[in-house]
């Protein structure tokens, strides 16, 4: 490990760094003058005479020569001099002071490498002394040379000089944590780790910093991420003490949680989520790339045509559309000054509505365009499937949206495209909601914990609707488009897939939603292609495992 390797060089060992490479271990106590001069400082001198003001990206030796001095005052403890050596003396001066006064570092070693151009890596060596505690820390960043408006090469400064984790506004802080550490388990009591779930590891630190402190833990002493106000950001950098973790029930189902991630691990990048209709319980959470942005549950994306089912919700509720009566498909439409067609231009002949709902004819639905008000779809999609209401999952979400919209860009709407956005908690709560016949809003830790007020849609889906949706749903996975990835389900399943169109993409965003007795499931795979054949096997692998 770097910790035991590095801290060698830290104490009485510190002389050989300082004659090797200019570098040391230094005592960080006290004053920060540090003997550093209270005139300017120009890291581009060298000894010879002033020249005239230079110019253009710094030289090679002005670069090494600028890290050597910026780092060889900063782990010397001369923070002033430092802070001269950047293009933000005040903010270097502070954040510096802060890392050795609020982070408790008072022994500091630092390694530089080789520059990459204007860029140069160095080795972190810190000692952190928090009371009577004494605890390593090792780990790598970089610093940036630049040229300065006054000619001088001088260091770019930013938070994440200090540590690479650090963005603008945070600082590092080292004290008892805000919260107890949680051990998370799934409904039967499994525990359920970042190391063993790494999609969740985003979703595990936002669920400790909501309920650490109404679990049965104690904090312990850790080096953390604070913003400018202090608050924890949930990244822990060091743990001095891990304090007692409190257990957390979540609502995660730990064999559809693996079913998920196994279903998308050989993906560049899907997401998937899977809810419990009866309930809302979030059952899975699973992310291609698995750390990074959360776009199972933060996404927004056009859902493409999966947006059919609350549009076809709609039509019906309104008289415009009913499965068993002729419905029509032409291969083209136009509305609001666009010219629509569905997918290889195809076109039913004397079909019904079911036929076209489940070959997804886009003109079918865009062809009522002219019967609806502009916020028709805004209102189903609110009123009855709860999308764009302020949802209390227990940890962060985005609700959906489906704004008004009119022209051409309503009719787009209707099938998921113009300003329509989903992910796929969304879009599993769309179909949990075709197959309860009522929205229920997804959570994943009980809102009895902490008294959260679950989001309610105003209305009920209409008997009739929701019975004729279920059915239209199961005509498509078994002979329309979903049927080939939900070939072979039995029971009461339904499914509708998505292909959205996105500019400057080869190929769409595939979409599928579906249902199978109490577990539905929704995925999105970007950049992929149609959804019955990129996503529609994500997800009956999920609805599998339920």
């Amino acid at each position: 490990m770097r910790d035991s390797q590095r801290m060698a060089v830290l104490g009485g060992v510190a002389a050989a760094i300082v004659g090797a490479a200019g570098f040391g271990a230094y005592a960080l106590v006290g004053g920060d003058d540090g003997g550093g001069d209270d005139g300017s400082v120009s890291a581009s001198g060298d000894g010879e005479n002033p020249g005239p003001k230079r110019t253009g990206p710094p030289t090679a030796k002005e670069v090494r020569q600028t890290a050597e001095d910026f780092l060889d005052a900063w782990s010397g403890g001369d923070l002033k001099k430092a802070a001269k050596l950047t293009d933000d003396p005040a903010a270097a001066r502070k954040a510096l002071a802060g890392f050795r006064e609020d982070a408790y570092v008072d022994k500091l070693a630092l390694a530089p490498k080789k520059p990459a151009k204007a860029e140069v890596s160095f080795g972190v060596d810190a000692r952190i002394a928090y009371k009577q505690q004494r605890e390593a820390w090792s780990y790598d960043s970089a610093l940036t040379v630049t040229r300065a408006k006054s000619g001088d090469a001088v260091v770019r400064w930013e938070p994440s000089v200090l540590h690479p984790k650090l963005k603008d506004g945070q600082t590092v802080k080292t004290g008892a944590a805000e919260t107890a550490p949680i051990k998370a388990v799934d409904q039967s009591g499994q525990a359920i780790t970042k190391e063993d779930h790494p999609s969740l590891t985003g979703v595990l630190a936002d669920l400790r910093e909501r309920y650490g402190d109404k679990t049965n833990g104690t904090p312990g002493i850790e080096t953390r991420i604070v913003d400018a106000k202090g608050k924890d950001t949930g990244t822990t950098l060091r743990t001095l003490s891990k304090g007692e973790p409190g257990t957390l029930e979540t609502t995660l189902d730990l064999g559809v949680q693996q079913a998920a991630e196994k279903a998308i691990a050989d993906k560049d990048k899907a997401s998937v989520v899977a809810v419990k209709p009866s309930s809302g319980e979030i059952l899975a959470i699973a992310n291609a790339p698995a750390t990074g942005f959360n776009t199972a549950l933060q996404g927004s994306y056009a859902p493409g045509s999966t947006m059919k089912v609350i549009t076809g919700a709609m039509l019906m509720d309104k008289g415009l559309a009913d499965p068993a009566k002729q419905h029509p498909c032409p291969k083209f439409f136009s509305y609001g000054g666009w010219k629509f067609q569905n997918d290889d231009k195809f076109e039913i002949k004397n079909g019904t509505f079911a036929q076209s709902f489940a070959r997804s004819c886009n003109t079918a639905f865009i062809s009522q365009a002219p019967e609806l008000e502009d916020d028709s779809l805004t209102k189903e999609a609110r009123d009855v499937f709860g999308i764009g209401l302020n949802w209390q999952v227990g940890t962060t979400t985005f609700d959906g949206r489906v704004p008004v919209q009119s022209d051409a860009q309503m009719g787009a709407s209707l099938i998921g495209q113009g300003g329509v956005r989903m992910n796929p908690l969304n879009m599993a709560s769309v179909s949990a909601t075709v197959k309860s016949g009522q929205f229920k809003q997804p959570y994943l830790v009980s809102p009895e914990l902490d008294d959260r007020k679950l989001a309610k849609a105003p209305r009920a889906m209409d008997p009739g609707t929701a019975s004729e949706l279920r059915e239209l749903m199961k005509l498509t996975a078994t002979s329309g488009t979903a049927a080939k990835p939900m070939a072979g389900s039995s029971g009461d399943f339904g499914a509708k897939t998505g292909s959205a169109e996105v500019g400057g993409q080869k190929k769409p965003n595939a979409w599928f939603t579906a249902y199978n007795g109490d577990i539905a499931a929704a995925a999105v795979v970007p950049n992929s292609g149609h959804g019955g054949e990129f996503a529609g096997p994500v997800v009956r692998e999920v609805l599998d495992a339920g």
